[in-house]
């Protein structure tokens, strides 16, 4: 079994930063790959990036590309998401998930059996 805790959520205004974190612990060979989910208000969760954690190649979704960082510390078993110039329609729950996902599906929630809480981030 695999546990996922994020941290860092909070609120800022347009164009700020923040950075989640999501401590992995458990059964951590259970997964090769790590994203990052959220979902907005009345919106399915959308995948936004992900981190294949062997070779560490990632991925993201257009709507973050150039924007949001995401990044591990393998020893520690920690993902991250800095998040830079957020903008309103960033505000979302975001969750921390993992898996084994079918190569090229990084992005679609279903693929990912294991789930931290949540951590609000709201943008003013």
């Amino acid at each position: 079994h695999v546990q996922l805790v994020e941290s860092g959520g909070g609120s800022v205004h347009s164009g700020g930063s923040l950075r989640l974190a999501c401590q992995a612990s458990g059964n951590t060979y259970s997964y090769n790959c790590m994203g990052w989910v959220r979902q907005r208000p009345d919106s399915e969760r959308e995948g936004i990036a992900a981190i294949y954690t062997g070779g560490g190649t990632t991925y993201y979704a257009d709507s973050v590309k150039g924007r949001f960082t995401i990044s591990q510390e393998r020893a520690k078993n920690i993902l991250y998401l800095q998040m830079n110039g957020l903008k309103l329609e960033d505000a979302a729950t975001y969750y921390c998930a993992a898996d084994r996902p079918p190569f090229g599906n990084w992005d679609e929630a279903d693929v990912y059996n294991y789930w931290g809480q949540g951590t609000q981030v709201t943008v003013s």
